[in-house]
């Protein structure tokens, strides 16, 4: 039986990378990163006194929520099948110490207790544990009387707030001062109090940015001036991974990179270096100069926020915290 011979070009068989890519299923089948609905989080804002949700000027479709419209909007995300919602609140009235962030009759601890009761087990509630929306001042800390933010005083006022949001039933608390210590103290004063199911999601890697400019708004925003005394600078990177390894020495179950976009190389770093989900939070700037982008037309709306989120999931985030989140999860339906 006589074998047929086949013949060869030169340089042996030919390479074709791109057939992988000539349908959409086989796009599909051989995808390397994949986009989830459980893999994202709404950032949602409720604030006190609205007797109808308030547009947010600087973030098109986003909206400061009043209680009863939140419960809305944390319904469809449930439905959705999202990973989570984090709740920030935003009070009437604001005092030197963001004395509102620990009263349970306060705006962020009551929203809290409606969302829970509103969607129980089907969707994470998590909660900003920072004192900048409460304060008069704008800064994530008690304040010294020459103005710089006090560490350690700040600490034990994080712990207080930590133990308001866990009565109030969360599930998750968003550490995002970047004080020195707010881990330990936060998940010692969460288990001293019972609370081990409590867990912490801390902003490890928060950096001093431009890119919340819009965020300002959405909060009402008292700050003057930066906190670049105590949020990272831009050029560092080795330090987030510093920060995060400290993090989770001190009881972090999820480390956190913030914002993304410019980010994406330390939210790689960090990915590689530590062994707890990592989440990344693609904030307003980023979220504002997309869609300020699609409305002059210049870009394709959907395929541009689709690949803006898959691009920080590449980089290695297992979560992503978008106000695109409920929008995403139907187109991904």
């Amino acid at each position: 039986m006589s074998e047929e011979t086949v013949a060869v070009p030169l340089g042996g068989p030919t390479v074709r990378p791109r057939r992988l890519r000539t349908t959409p299923a086989l796009r599909r089948m051989v995808a390397e990163t994949s986009l989830e609905p459980r893999q994202l989080v709404l950032p949602v804002f409720v604030r006190e006194g609205l007797s109808e949700p308030q547009p947010i000027s600087s973030m098109p479709g986003v909206v400061q929520h009043t209680r009863s419209s939140l419960l809305g909007a944390v319904s469809e995300a449930a439905e959705l099948g999202l990973g989570g919602v984090m709740l920030f609140g935003i009070p009437e009235h604001k005092d030197a110490t963001g004395s509102g962030a620990i009263d349970p009759a306060g705006i962020l601890n009551l929203a809290i207790t409606d969302v829970v009761a509103e969607v129980g087990d089907a969707l994470t509630v998590m909660s900003d544990l920072c004192i900048d929306e409460f304060t008069d001042h704008g800064h994530c800390g008690v304040l010294t009387p020459d103005g710089r933010v006090d560490n350690d005083r700040t600490l034990a006022v994080y712990a207080e707030m930590a133990l308001a949001q866990a009565a109030a039933g969360v599930d998750m608390v968003g550490p995002s001062g970047m004080m020195d210590g707010q881990v330990a103290v936060i998940r010692a004063a969460l288990d001293v109090a019972e609370h081990t199911d409590v867990s912490i999601l801390a902003y490890s890697a928060k950096y001093a940015s431009a890119f919340y400019g819009p965020f300002r708004e959405a909060v009402d925003s008292s700050l003057q001036g930066d906190r670049r005394t105590y949020q990272q600078d831009s050029p560092n990177a080795r330090e987030s991974v510093r920060e995060a390894l400290l993090d989770i020495e001190e009881g972090a179950d999820i480390v956190m990179v913030k914002p993304a976009l410019a980010y994406l190389d330390v939210v790689r770093r960090v990915r590689d270096a530590v062994d707890v989900p990592v989440a990344a939070y693609n904030i307003s700037g980023e979220y504002s100069m997309l869609e300020a982008a699609a409305a002059q037309g210049w870009i394709d709306r959907e395929v541009a926020i689709l690949e803006t989120l898959t691009s920080i999931r590449r980089a290695g985030a297992d979560i992503v915290l978008t106000y695109w989140a409920s929008e995403v999860a139907r187109l991904l339906g």
